[in-house]
């Protein structure tokens, strides 16, 4: 009976003592290399369509259509006031009509690695902090004013293609 109770005894602490270890081994050393940012860790948050007039000489020359992703910490974005989507949308507002030689007319590529990099350092300087760890562009579009304004009529058809006029009878 005292070797079992022994027994018990032996293999409690050894079992305490396996698991006090490997929680010590597990704990992050400080010479340690980050994660990588794209392997997790961090939230990805889905924009909604961001639709920017660009406004040129006072007159709207066409909308700057943008669906943009971005990455941060789960923590910090919680920490915030304002719900992060809207602050990145005012920011690309911002970027936007604050940056010139961002041409979208088509008569120069547009450099999207300065686009992205520019509202993603707009966001941690506003914020005071690395908020953003990445910008992920989902879909940019440029549509001039012609172009939106005559869209409806390429997908109208005219009122006597869609409605013959009936026979007469005999």
């Amino acid at each position: 009976m005292i070797k079992f109770v022994v027994s018990a005894l032996w293999i409690s602490a050894a079992t305490v003592g396996a698991v006090f270890y490997a929680f010590q081994a597990s704990g992050k050393s400080d010479d340690a290399a980050p994660a990588p940012a794209m392997f997790g860790g961090l939230d990805y948050v889905k924009t909604d369509i961001i639709t920017v007039p660009v406004v040129r000489d006072a007159k709207v020359d066409g909308y700057f259509i943008a669906r943009l992703v971005f990455t941060a910490e789960p923590a910090r974005l919680n920490k915030l006031s304002v719900p992060a989507p809207a602050l990145i949308t005012d920011e690309v507002y911002s970027y936007l009509y604050s940056t010139p030689q961002l041409d979208f007319t088509g008569q120069a590529p547009i450099n999207i690695d300065k686009f992205r990099n520019g509202v993603r350092e707009a966001i941690n300087a506003r914020v005071g902090e690395k908020l953003i760890h990445e910008v992920l562009v989902e879909q940019v579009d440029f549509l001039t004013k012609d172009e939106i304004r005559n869209h409806p009529n390429r997908r109208r058809k005219p009122a006597a293609q869609t409605n013959p006029a009936p026979e007469a009878a005999p």
